[in-house]
Formats: C-alpha cells, sequence, structure tokens
C-alpha cells in the first residue's frame, strides 16, 4: 500500500514515516499542502494522513483539492484537536477518517488493517454490482406512462441534492432500480452504491452488516469487520425495507442520519461516513409510527423527499415496453436470436393484473427466453396464472360472434405475416381495410 503523509512538523513525519515503512507500505513525506499536490500529480497513493492544521492550508480544505486528483484516496485526518463535529465534517469534504494526537504505532496499523478492508469490501461491491447489471436490465428513466413520466422528473432532479430520499411502492414494483437510477444520476454516481437488506437477518447480524464490527464482538468475530456504511463512503447507502429495521437499530440509524456518527459493534468510538440514504418500503410507516414499531424521528429525517413508485396494474402502457425490454436481455444472454411477440401475446399481457409487478414480469419474460422454443412467443409461453386469466379463443364453429372470429383469424394472420400488405394479401383485403378493422378492434 502506497502512503502519503502531510504534516508540517518534522517528527510527525518522520515518526509516521518509520511506522508505515515497518508495515511494509511505501511512504511519501511532504509538509505542505502545495508539496502534497505535486506528490500526489506525479504518484499514485492509495492512503493519505492529513494534518488538520498546516502552515500553508487548511487540511479541511486540502480534502477536496486531494479527491479532486484522485477520487479512490482513502485521507485520514489527523489532528491534536479531534471533535466529533470536526469529523463529521472532514467526512463530508470526503475524509475515510480522523485520527487524534499523539496516537501509537498500534492505532495506526489498526487504521491501515482498517483501511485496507475497507478497499476489498469496496472491491467487492463493484464486483456484485458489475455481476447485478449483466444479469439485469437498468431503469432507463423513460415511460409512455404519465404518472411515471412525472416521478422520473422528479427522480431526476431530486439526484442532484443530498437529500435523503424515501421510496415507497408495493413489492415488486422497481424500488431498488429506481434506487440504482437516482445514483447514476447523482454526483455520487462515481462512488459506490451498497444495499442492506433489512428483512434478511436477525438484529445482531444486521447491526454488525450495516456498522461493522470489533474483533471479539460476539461469537465468531475473528477480526475487524468494516460494515456497509463505511463501504458506501462517497457514494450511496439503499436501506432496502427499511421498515423492518429493530427498533434498537432505528436509534442508531437516526444517531448517524443526525451527524454524530455509528459506532460499531463492540465499539464506543463513532465513526463518520459521507454517504447519502436512499431507503424503500412496502409498509405503512405512519401505522407503524402509531404502533410504536417505527420511529417517528427516523421516518422524518428518511422522507425528506418521499417518492411513490405506482404499481404496473396502475401503469399498463409500462407493460409492452418493459416485456420486450426483459425478452431482449435475457435472450441475448441466453445466446439466442431476438424474440418477438405475438399480438395474442400482447394482448393476454395487457389483460393480466401482474399482482407481483414489474418483478412478476421480468421473471416470467426469463422462463419465456429460457424455455420457448420458437422465436414468435405464444401466449402457450406465458405462465399459467396468466393464461388462466385469458379469455377462450374464438374458434369456427364456437359459440362466439362472427366479429370476434373475424378479429382472432386477422390476428392469427398478422402473427405470421412479415408485413402488414403480406397479411392484408391473405386475408383478400385492401391494407387499408385492414387497418380500419384494426383500429376499429383497438389494435394498431
Amino acid at each position: 500500500m502506497r502512503v502519503l503523509v502531510v504534516d508540517d512538523e518534522k517528527n510527525i513525519r518522520a515518526t509516521l514515516v518509520l511506522c508505515l515503512e515497518g508495515m511494509g507500505c511505501e511512504v511519501g513525506a511532504v509538509a505542505s499542502s502545495d508539496a502534497a499536490l505535486g506528490a500526489l500529480q506525479r504518484e499514485t497513493y492509495d492512503v493519505a494522513f492529513v494534518d488538520l492544521r498546516l502552515a500553508d492550508d487548511s487540511g479541511l480544505d486540502l480534502i477536496p483539492k486531494l479527491l479532486a486528483l484522485r477520487a479512490e484516496l482513502a485521507i485520514v485526518v489527523i489532528t491534536a484537536y479531534a471533535t466529533v463535529e470536526t469529523a463529521v465534517l472532514a467526512m463530508r469534504r470526503g475524509a475515510y477518517d480522523y485520527l487524534q494526537k499523539p496516537f501509537t504505532p498500534g492505532q495506526i496499523r489498526h487504521e491501515i488493517e482498517r483501511i485496507g478492508q475497507w478497499r476489498t469490501l469496496r472491491a467487492r461491491v463493484a464486483e456484485l454490482e458489475a455481476e447485478l447489471d449483466e444479469q439485469s436490465p437498468g431503469l432507463d428513466l423513460e415511460s409512455a406512462s404519465p404518472v411515471m413520466r412525472a416521478l422520473f422528473d422528479t427522480t431526476r432532479r431530486v439526484a442532484a441534492s443530498e437529500v435523503a430520499v424515501l421510496l415507497r411502492g408495493e413489492s415488486g414494483t422497481g424500488k431498488s432500480a429506481l434506487a440504482r437510477a437516482l445514483h447514476r444520476s447523482s454526483p455520487r454516481s462515481a462512488g459506490p452504491f451498497v444495499t442492506v437488506s433489512c428483512p434478511t437477518l436477525t438484529e445482531e447480524l444486521l447491526a454488525s452488516e450495516l456498522f461493522g464490527h470489533a474483533h471479539d464482538a460476539y461469537t465468531g468475530a475473528v477480526q475487524d469487520q468494516a460494515g456497509r456504511v463505511e463501504a458506501a463512503h462517497g457514494g450511496t447507502l439503499y436501506l432496502e425495507e427499511v421498515g423492518e429495521l429493530p427498533l434498537l437499530l432505528q436509534e442508531e440509524l437516526l444517531r448517524f442520519l443526525r451527524g454524530r456518527g455509528s459506532e460499531r459493534v463492540g465499539e464506543t468510538r463513532a465513526r463518520a461516513a459521507d454517504l447519502r440514504v436512499v431507503a424503500a418500503t412496502k409498509r405503512d410507516l405512519e401505522a407503524d409510527v402509531r404502533a410504536g414499531r417505527f420511529r417517528e424521528d427516523l421516518l422524518y429525517r428518511l422522507n425528506a423527499v418521499e417518492l411513490l413508485v405506482p404499481p404496473l396494474r396502475e401503469r399498463p402502457e409500462d407493460i409492452l415496453p418493459l416485456a420486450r425490454q426483459f425478452l431482449a436481455h435475457f435472450a441475448g444472454a441466453a445466446k439466442r436470436p431476438p424474440l418477438e411477440l405475438s399480438h395474442a401475446s400482447e394482448a393476454a399481457l395487457l389483460r393480466y393484473g401482474w399482482p407481483g409487478n414489474v418483478r412478476e414480469l421480468r421473471n416470467a419474460m426469463e422462463s419465456v427466453a429460457i424455455l420457448w422454443p420458437a422465436q414468435l412467443v405464444e401466449p402457450a409461453a406465458l405462465p399459467e396464472r396468466a393464461k388462466d386469466r385469458m379469455p377462450a379463443r374464438p374458434r369456427v364453429g364456437g359459440e362466439f360472434t362472427l366479429e370476434a372470429v373475424e378479429r382472432e383469424h386477422i390476428e392469427q394472420v398478422m402473427a405470421h405475416a412479415h408485413t402488414k400488405e403480406e397479411a392484408a394479401r391473405i386475408l383478400g383485403i385492401d391494407p387499408s381495410t385492414l387497418w380500419r378493422r384494426r383500429k376499429a378492434a383497438g389494435e394498431s
């Protein structure tokens, strides 16, 4: 690991260099902010220990200048005047941590080890993000639905700010995808997007996942571990189903959001982090507040801006575009040629209510891309629950109106013809007549 020491006290520089080199680090040492900027322009460093009070500048003012040259730099502020307020200000400017003078070699070693864990965790988060992007199509902030267009417009405006955002909506509506889109549209897009799934772990493990733990915090904790809050430094922390947080962790989260830092499980030292919080829930948090299950003050902190993601049934204009997007993605993943929905399949997709919302539609299209053998997707390819909602298809000799049978015949011919002109020729009518009949039937 390459470390830069920035301190105008010669003895401090010498002590830090000796200590860090003894840990196997490559170390550079300078006495001023100008020299620090010059060193970072010439060399690549992973960590910088920066004195808060330099002869030619403030260490706080130097932090953003250093990060402008190397965004991945982990900056540790060293100071004899440490306060929580100073630490929070340093974190907001982009520092990773702060260390109070006088410090011991053990503290320096601990800091380097922690930064190593943090860098490893960030690299793993980036790897998982890349895998997720490959497995699932992203969310484009475009839609034919008026309610979604309004939501996306608000999302773009909110993305430029630093306020906490609360996403509300039924399960499967796409809250996670919207949170990622918000992050990608924000000034923090170069930083990590870190997800914490609140319902999936016990209270003890969730506390460790969120805030980290000391090596002896509980049975099985054999080494210090950074939490997701630390991993999200410089980026976005996404709290999935925040309404499931236990009350004790709600208190810890509130403390962190108030700028008082967070403590690893088994430690008493408060740590700050520079990040944005986006939370999501399908619960009625106001009812939970009245029932004593959720803190009212935390709710106010989380929903500085509230975005409601409507269910898929309330935005039918999105069903077919999303279905085609999912089909294209999963056909590509399966190394198949592009798949096309027949008109009958499109009608079936529009008739079904999609109680599982976008997630259910995504899973259905993934199944189609894997299992359906033909390039043209017919209703038989769809899940049984969707087919169960389909009315019987009109057939010659059945108890159907002539109009229904005619419409079904036209759609079957359209599904297999390459062009509307070819379909009109097979049907023995003019293309303009075909267009009028389909328009009258609600097709296009």
